[in-house]
């Protein structure tokens, strides 16, 4: 069996740190507070410059919920256009309806735009009304996988939601949980949900180097990034179990 790790990336330090300790994949985010938005050209463009794994950068307009406006559709639309043209591997979007269902038709245009890259459907899936539905839906709009949680906050608190949910999928479709997932607890998870696919942020907060701070704004200016330790810890404890696995059968 052969596993995958995707990890969040923040920062163009936060990638090229998560590369070198084994990730596959990043997705490559901006805004950690608000979950996850568009990064900036220029991000984008560094960090397909500085990596030779898979790049997948989010498609978000804003934080908030998943309804979105026809003028940020239309920002979404021009975004992923230009992770086409910047050479990336994919991307990762998500829309719903203000009923909670998946907006298939505007989320099936951003599939075509993307063509040939793959695209992932993101944590809007842990906002639905209806799981199951909503996993044939995404099918059916052509995503190659979805992000999810298991409709709860924390992938391990919704395995098995997430177990049954591969079991629908039956191939056809990769379900990659992801939230909470940790060294301590990735084993768990992957015994539980049959999953092959993790997805971890693995950040930790660093506090600024500068020498001097004002001591009137009363502010930390901490930043995010990637924990080298905790990628290795997790793509070891996964090597492990993936070989003991790949030995029984």
């Amino acid at each position: 069996m052969i596993f995958r790790l995707e990890v969040i990336g923040f920062t163009i330090e936060s990638c090229i740190l998560a590369q070198a300790a084994g990730a596959h994949r990043i997705e490559l985010c901006d805004n950690p507070g608000e979950g996850g938005t568009t990064p900036s050209y220029g991000f984008i463009k560094s960090a397909r410059e500085n990596l030779r794994i898979e790049l997948y950068p989010i498609i978000r307009p804003r934080g908030g919920d998943f309804f979105y406006s026809d003028a940020e559709f239309d920002v979404m639309k021009v975004d992923v256009k230009l992770c086409k043209d910047l050479g990336c591997d994919g991307v990762v979007i998500g829309m719903l309806n203000a009923d909670g269902t998946v907006d298939k038709k505007r989320c099936k245009e951003l599939v075509e735009i993307a063509y040939p890259l793959g695209v992932t459907f993101h944590r809007a899936f842990d906002r639905v009304s209806d799981a199951a539905q909503a996993l044939e839906d995404v099918i059916e709009i052509g995503c190659e996988r979805i992000l999810t949680s298991g409709l709860v906050p924390n992938a391990l608190n919704g395995a098995e939601t997430l177990a049954a949910l591969i079991k629908q999928a039956d191939e056809r479709i990769i379900i990659m949980p992801g939230s909470g997932i940790r060294a301590g607890n990735i084993i768990e998870l992957a015994q539980k949900t049959g999953a092959v696919e993790f997805h971890t942020s693995a950040r930790m907060n660093i506090d600024s180097k500068m020498n001097y701070t004002n001591e009137g704004m009363n502010e930390s200016l901490k930043s995010v990034s990637a924990d080298v330790d905790e990628i290795k810890k997790i793509i070891f404890s996964l090597n492990n179990f993936f070989n003991a696995e790949k030995k029984r059968c």
